[in-house]
């Protein structure tokens, strides 16, 4: 493995002291990702078969204390920009192109938009970063889209909107069943595509599809053609996508029977998503 791919292997919540924030060489990113764990108590609306964080252990912290994270987000902001995080010995080895600031990503353990002050984390951090002038870094939010229709996230959303923020959104059934068999949740899979839409056409989304072999076989021809007819349903609501990052498994997943896809299967579905007319980009193992 080289060191640029171990360095992406490494997306632990735990940094030193902190309890809210980690930093991250991202290879979607392709810099340095500061993110936000707004889900310290590890709780999740889905339950993904692909699931890389570790739920086996339970966190000592349980709620988001807003002071303490603005605190951490300014302290990790001065080690980047100063240089001083690549002198850990787990930064050390970042390529000098990889050492840029890229954002600050809401992400974590859990999906960040169930957190119920959602938005004035969000106006937290947006008047953090204005008053230390980091205009070019972005505010990216890492979601599942279950919770868009709730007022607070709607709030929060136009305050990413606001501040140099982009969406990442997860998409990555084309059917009900391939959903559930994937992401194991209650909340229903027209909700999602509800709220993917509805989002979209007041902004451009980016959209992330993590695909697997489940027990060995890749997703079947059918699932990747509904999943695109997805796509193509929300550009004809009126919505815009900017991109679509398709990827695979990293690191350990929740599930042993899922395995990671090949580059050239990636390639295949990003070549089927670039007909609708999306930039797509692939993401190896």
């Amino acid at each position: 493995m080289s060191s640029l791919q171990t360095l992406h292997s490494q997306h632990s919540r735990n940094w030193r002291d902190n309890k809210f924030v980690y930093p991250v060489v991202s290879r979607r990113s392709k810099g340095v990702s500061i993110g936000v764990n707004l889900n310290p108590d590890k709780v999740c609306n889905f339950d993904c078969i692909y699931c890389q964080v570790d739920r086996r252990s339970e966190s000592e912290t349980r709620f988001v204390e807003t002071e303490q994270l603005l605190a951490e987000i300014d302290d990790m902001l001065d080690r980047v920009t100063s240089g001083a995080l690549f002198e850990d010995v787990a930064f050390a080895q970042t390529p000098d192109a990889r050492r840029r600031l890229n954002d600050i990503a809401f992400a974590g353990d859990g999906e960040p938009t169930t957190y119920r002050n959602f938005d004035e984390i969000i106006a937290g951090v947006a008047a953090l970063k204005r008053r230390r002038q980091l205009a070019d870094v972005k505010l990216v939010l890492i979601t599942n889209s279950s919770m868009f229709h709730r007022p607070a996230v709607q709030r929060g959303l136009a305050l990413l909107d606001e501040n140099q923020g982009e969406i990442w959104a997860k998409l990555e059934a084309g059917t009900e069943a391939y959903f559930q068999q994937v992401d194991r949740t209650k909340i229903p899979f027209r909700q999602i595509m509800e709220n993917l839409i509805a989002a979209a056409k007041l902004r451009p989304l980016v959209i992330q599809s993590l695909f697997m072999r489940i027990a060995g076989a890749p997703p079947p021809a059918h699932e990747i053609n509904a999943y695109c007819d997805r796509l193509r349903d929300i550009l004809d609501a009126g919505g815009r996508l900017t991109m679509v990052q398709v990827y695979t498994v990293a690191r350990p997943p929740a599930e042993s029977f899922v395995t990671p896809l090949t580059d050239a299967e990636l390639s295949a579905i990003a070549t089927q998503i670039q007909t609708l007319g999306i930039p797509a980009e692939i993401f190896g193992a």
